[in-house]
């Protein structure tokens, strides 16, 4: 339902952003026209944007204000009269990001957009560019003085898209140029996984229910798998790609977040310190592997030609902007260990890769098996542990697997599922993670975005392994596209006796 529906009138929203300007740089790029436009159409629809708020696009692309706009109307499908009305008042700056006049332009048009739309003087900066700019654009804000707020009671915010940095160095050196210009609480380091609506739900499920935290323990949990597949290969990012690997790409902070919320301890207070702190903590207990393990701990792979989802797919190498003796990889799997009271002896197992059978994310925790069955023999040949799987994407919800008889007369035991599902429990269409994230911005939630010492903990956890791979001290294996990867990763489980999950 949009904004113009009569039944929303009256209706009080649960959010509403407070006056202000969001700029995004780079705002004729792929991630604005495909994400932040619709998030903020579906905002403006739900009347989570007040009247007193506009965006300010920069980027190098020469376009007017007009074109600009159009652009914006066409991020959506069919776009609704509230998003007509707020488009009508964005503007645009175009301009080199290293020019001076560029920065300068932009103050005037702030200024000119406070005094025409009452936004008070409050900005919202997005660095939706490549990551080799984000250094320099932060620094150029603080050197025209649009780092800090030009009245009192005004804010000033940047939001830093991912990567941080491309390991341990270069986001130590990263987080230093942009704490010259911005203070910690006005950073906000985005990663999208935290806004979809099952990664929270880790924590309602968590700590909203009193059967399940006292489980989540070594006591009841014989290990946990946490997977992020892609059906998709690289497509027309293989020069990206190569840059990036699955390992810096995934696992650095989108696996690791999940991680950390499977692995956090019950926050005292569920709000920005309190989740962060003990996700902070979770991380830290990750036991860092030393150079010599890598090789054992982990397999790192690359996609060859093979079927994916009834197309014929050409292998990495093959690739657009791609080397063809490249040795960069684009699967992951690895076995993580925790060193701490509430984890200390369970393997957590994560993979991730692309041109993999289906597109799903998800966390699955198998319980130890049953001390004694006191069945008669062959009656419970169908019984598997139990098992609880926090679906993430594509189909959120969540799959509780348990033991049952099976109708009959004879006495047969075999696993069934209970399902929970998003669509089917709730009415309510669940927002887009950009949606979530865009207003935490504007509203000065933090909550859901990453702290510098989250980040710097996540290229501890990883660093070993960029530096094994850099100096070629850990094999590549090889998959065909269509499959769950190398045999490498089944050994991988196999060695401790369990074997991965088919989601």
């Amino acid at each position: 339902m949009t904004a113009d529906n009569p039944l929303l009138e009256g209706l009080e929203v649960e959010r509403r952003a407070p006056p202000c300007v969001l700029v995004v740089f780079g705002a004729s790029g792929d991630l604005s026209s495909r994400k932040l436009g619709p998030a903020l159409e579906a905002l403006a629809d739900n009347r989570q944007l007040p009247l007193a708020f506009s965006v300010v696009g920069v980027a190098r692309t020469e376009m007017s204000d007009d074109d600009f706009r159009r652009r914006m109307l066409q991020v959506v499908k069919k776009p609704s009269a509230a998003w007509e009305r707020l488009v009508a008042g964005f503007r645009y700056v175009t301009g080199d990001y290293t020019c001076p006049e560029t920065f300068e332009q932009l103050r005037r048009v702030l200024d000119e957009v406070d005094e025409e739309r009452g936004t008070a003087g409050n900005r919202v900066y997005y660095l939706a560019t490549v990551p080799e700019v984000f250094a320099g654009v932060a620094s150029s804000l603080g050197e025209h003085g649009l780092n800090q707020p030009k009245r009192e009671g005004a804010f000033v915010r940047l939001v830093v898209e991912k990567p941080f940095g491309r390991d341990l160095q270069s986001s130590h050196q990263l987080d230093e140029t942009l704490h010259e210009s911005f203070r910690e609480d006005q950073l906000y380091r985005i990663d999208h996984y935290l806004g979809k609506e099952t990664v929270q739900n880790v924590l309602a499920l968590r700590f909203a229910n009193s059967i399940f935290e006292p489980i989540w323990n070594r006591r009841y949990i014989d290990h946990v798998q946490i997977t992020v597949a892609e059906s998709l290969g690289v497509g027309h990012r293989g020069g990206f790609y190569e840059r990036a690997g699955a390992l810096r790409d995934i696992v650095q902070n989108h696996v690791l977040q999940v991680l950390g919320l499977t692995l956090m301890e019950p926050p005292a207070t569920v709000d920005a310190k309190g989740i962060r702190d003990e996700k902070v903590k979770a991380l830290r207990a990750i036991d860092i592997l030393r150079p010599e393990e890598v090789a054992t701990e982990v397999v790192r792979a690359q996609y060859e030609a093979g079927w994916a989802e009834g197309e014929m797919v050409r292998g990495y190498r093959e690739e657009e902007g791609v080397a063809p003796d490249s040795r960069t990889e684009t699967y992951v799997a690895m076995k993580v260990r925790v060193d701490n009271w509430r984890w200390a002896g369970v393997p957590f197992y994560v993979r991730t890769g692309k041109c993999l059978p289906k597109r799903v994310t998800e966390v699955a925790m198998q319980f130890h098996g049953v001390p004694h069955l006191p069945f008669a023999s062959g009656a419970a040949q169908g019984l598997e542990p139990n098992a609880l799987v926090l679906r993430i994407q594509p189909d959120e919800g969540i799959t509780l697997r348990f033991g049952a008889k099976v109708p009959g007369q004879a006495f047969e035991v075999r696993s069934v599922s209970m399902d929970f599902s998003y669509g089917a429990a709730f009415l309510e269409e669940t927002p887009e993670a950009y949606e979530r994230l865009l207003l935490d911005a504007m509203v000065g939630d933090p909550t859901l975005f990453i702290r510098a010492d989250e980040v710097e903990q996540a290229w501890v956890v990883v660093e070993p392994l960029l530096n094994a791979w850099a100096a070629d001290e850990a094999p590549l294996a090889r998959y065909p596209a269509g499959t769950w990867g190398p045999r490498e990763a089944d050994r991988l489980l196999e060695s401790d006796g369990r074997r991965w999950r088919s989601p």
